[in-house]
């Protein structure tokens, strides 16, 4: 079953608020990050103020993804991802 723009939403905070609190996650998490993010970008459902920031959200995905120190990556994008839950709500 397909997950509804609110459900994406509520998950992808679900993640970034994770990693902002646990100061780790995994690589799955970082393409769920990916996949969700770019969903939400061709719904026109979604405002345009998430849409603003939906670019930022992917490029964390999608270097974290990449990153030879996850959890590094994570700590150091701890203020961003503070400020995206917050948007994101």
């Amino acid at each position: 079953m397909p997950l509804n723009h609110n459900d994406q939403m509520t998950v992808l905070k679900d993640i970034l608020s994770n990693h902002q609190t646990d100061c780790c996650g995994t690589i799955a998490e970082c393409e769920q990050i990916e996949r969700l993010v770019k969903s939400l970008m061709g719904n026109e459902q979604v405002g345009s103020h998430v849409k603003n920031v939906l670019p930022s959200i992917y490029h964390y995905g999608q270097a974290g993804k990449n990153s030879p120190n996850l959890d590094s990556h994570i700590s150091s994008y701890q203020q961003q991802l503070s400020e995206w839950v917050d948007q994101l709500t």
